[in-house]
């Protein structure tokens, strides 16, 4: 069984093979809601990002059930390696798209409302990710 990587899916995102966010709010929007004294941040996602998101998923979910049978099969090390290294730029790609949301809503508002803690917040965040 062999498996590709987003970029190999002949879509036309660019460089990374990622479809871009549209729009320059990325279809994310970000609120503050209050529950039984404990302050919650949630991200609303519109549904043509959240359906391209949790698509993106599943394609990752079955790219790693095949590294599975990969394995359950004695293929050999270096094609089951190829197909790990795959799923991880797909899913770096799924880190990528959810972080440009965030920076070009989350972000920005949080700014604009005189909130500078989110930069602080989105380094780490982004230090987690380049790991």
């Amino acid at each position: 069984m062999v498996l590709h990587s987003e970029k190999d899916n002949g879509s036309t995102g660019g460089e990374t093979g990622i479809a871009p966010l549209a729009s320059a709010d990325a279809g994310t929007s970000c609120h503050t809601h209050t529950r039984d004294d404990d302050t919650e941040r949630r991200s609303h996602h519109s549904d043509k990002v959240k359906n391209n998101l949790i698509s993106r998923l599943n394609r990752i979910e079955g790219q790693i059930r095949g590294v599975k049978g990969m394995i359950e099969k004695d293929t050999y090390c270096d094609d089951v390696l190829n197909q790990i290294a795959a799923v991880q730029s797909a899913l770096n790609s799924v880190g990528k798209l959810l972080l440009e949301g965030h920076m070009k809503s989350c972000v920005i508002e949080r700014i604009q409302e005189g909130d500078t803690d989110v930069i602080d917040e989105l380094l780490v965040t982004v230090n987690k990710l380049m790991k």
